[in-house]
Order: C-alpha cells, then sequence, then structure tokens
C-alpha cells in the first residue's frame, strides 16, 4: 500500500474512557495509516473541559485536518459513537467513512430511563469505588495487552451524566439519514440494548450502498477493545488486514456465510401492504 493509499482515521473513545481506549489499535495501524485518536471535552487531557456535542464535533474536525489527508474514516465507540455520528451529519465534506461501534441504539423512548437512572446515579458514588469497578471489569474480560492502557489513562465520571443528558433523546432510528458517506455498524452479539436497534440502522445505511451492519460473535459491549479470546498478534493482523482493505466486505443477509465472526444484520421486514 503507498501513502497515498492510505486511508486516514480518527478513532473516539466511549463514555468514561479517553483516547487510550484505542492504544491497540494506533499500535496496530500508525506504521500504514495515517492515524489520531481523540479526547473529547470532558475526557483525557480535556478534563477540565466542558462537555457538549458541539465540541466533540469540532475536536473531530480538527483531527481530521490535522492528519492533512482529506476526508477520514471515523471509528466511534458507544458515546464516541454517538459524537462521530452528529460529525457526519454537520462535516459530511470531512467523512470518507463512519465505523458506530455499540451506537446503533435509538436514544429516544422508555429504554433510555434506565440510562438516566445511572446518570443520576454516578454522581453519588465515590469516584476511586467507580474507577475500582471498572478496573476489575476490564481486567476480567480482557488481556493486560489490550486494557492497562485504558486503565492508565483513568475515567471521566464527572462527565458522564452531563455527556449522557444531551445525546439520550438526541437520536432516532432515522439519525443516518442524511449520512452520504458509507456506514459499518458492529455491535457485540451479546450486546442486548444495542442490537435492538441495530436492524433500523442498517436499513437506514442500506439507503446509502456500500453501507453494512454486522454482529461480532460473542463480544461484550465494548468493540473498541478486541476481545480476549483472540491472541495478540492475530488481533493486529486482522484489523490491519481490515484496514487495508484485503478482507472482502460484509455480505447481504442470507447470500454467503458469515465472514470471520461478523454477520450481516438482517434488515427489517417491510411494513404490510
Amino acid at each position: 500500500m503507498t501513502a497515498a493509499d492510505a486511508v486516514p482515521m480518527v478513532f473516539v473513545h466511549g463514555t468514561r474512557f479517553s483516547a487510550g481506549q484505542w492504544s491497540v489499535q494506533m499500535a496496530a495501524l500508525r506504521d500504514e495509516f495515517p492515524v489520531a485518536a481523540v479526547d473529547l471535552p470532558g475526557h483525557g487531557e480535556r478534563s477540565a473541559h466542558t462537555w457538549s456535542l458541539s465540541s466533540a464535533t469540532e475536536i473531530i474536525a480538527s483531527a481530521v485536518d490535522s492528519l492533512d489527508c482529506g476526508p477520514a474514516l471515523v471509528v466511534g465507540h458507544s458515546l464516541g459513537g454517538y459524537a462521530s455520528l452528529e460529525f457526519a451529519r454537520r462535516r459530511p465534506d470531512q467523512l470518507r467513512g463512519l465505523i458506530l461501534a455499540g451506537a446503533s441504539a435509538s436514544t429516544r423512548g422508555t429504554w433510555a430511563a434506565p440510562y438516566r437512572w445511572v446518570a443520576g446515579l454516578v454522581p453519588r458514588i465515590p469516584a476511586k469505588r467507580l474507577a475500582q469497578w471498572n478496573d476489575r471489569l476490564l481486567r476480567r474480560l480482557y488481556p493486560p495487552e489490550v486494557v492497562e492502557a485504558t486503565i492508565r489513562s483513568g475515567y471521566a465520571f464527572h462527565t458522564l451524566p452531563t455527556a449522557w443528558d444531551e445525546v439520550l433523546g438526541r437520536f432516532d432510528a432515522g439519525a443516518m439519514r442524511g449520512v452520504k458517506a458509507p456506514v459499518l455498524i458492529l455491535n457485540g452479539e451479546k450486546d442486548v440494548v444495542f442490537r435492538s436497534g441495530e436492524a433500523p440502522r442498517a436499513d437506514e445505511c442500506r439507503g446509502a450502498p456500500p453501507s453494512r451492519g454486522g454482529v461480532c460473535d460473542r463480544s461484550p459491549r465494548m468493540l473498541g477493545l478486541p476481545a480476549a479470546r483472540t491472541p495478540g498478534r492475530v488481533r493486529r493482523d486482522a484489523f490491519r488486514a481490515d484496514c487495508r482493505g484485503t478482507r472482502p466486505p460484509i455480505p447481504d443477509a442470507g447470500t454467503t456465510p458469515p465472514l470471520r465472526g461478523i454477520h450481516p444484520v438482517p434488515a427489517t421486514p417491510p411494513p404490510p401492504p
């Protein structure tokens, strides 16, 4: 692959994390691709900044400009997925493609009530205890080489209520309308909440091929972190192959067998006449 062929990529972390979440991906890609991982407002090195989707959009836009390679592929996980979707709607000229990991559910409706409850509960729990719980969770799910950088980067629990308050109620099942670039939606097989919204979003994506929706076999929600069951070298080699475009695209439902543990999302049936 030549430098001219290398797709610029910007990675946007999930709720409470920071750019450190993407350390494995940065290490796997930086020798071949122009890549950047951002800290959203209120997170990481921007911990003292006030959260807003507008600020998040500007941060992503600045990262794309910093790579100086034209429109970029933007990869967003969880909260970062919704920020990336907002960026796609506001800055279409800077977007080459969009990957949403664990960010396909509508943020409107009754399902959002538990998230509002959690957002209200977090400020009542000491940050040290929340950090201990998160450290144990990550170390139980993932190997050290995957999560230690995330843990060292710390957590932004103080920003969670404000960020969720703005995101909840903003993105419905039609939020993909108007996104002209190709979109890939990824959810973990065990992610019940976000998989509930993947079929409507996949339908929206199918309006603008070659967009796709996919499900990662036996994966939890945190798709920004490679699964522990796969050796590190295999994960890195597979990830680089994906980004080079050497793996074939995710097929439409019903056409070919699943590809390396990623299954296409079936379209929702049309309404009766």
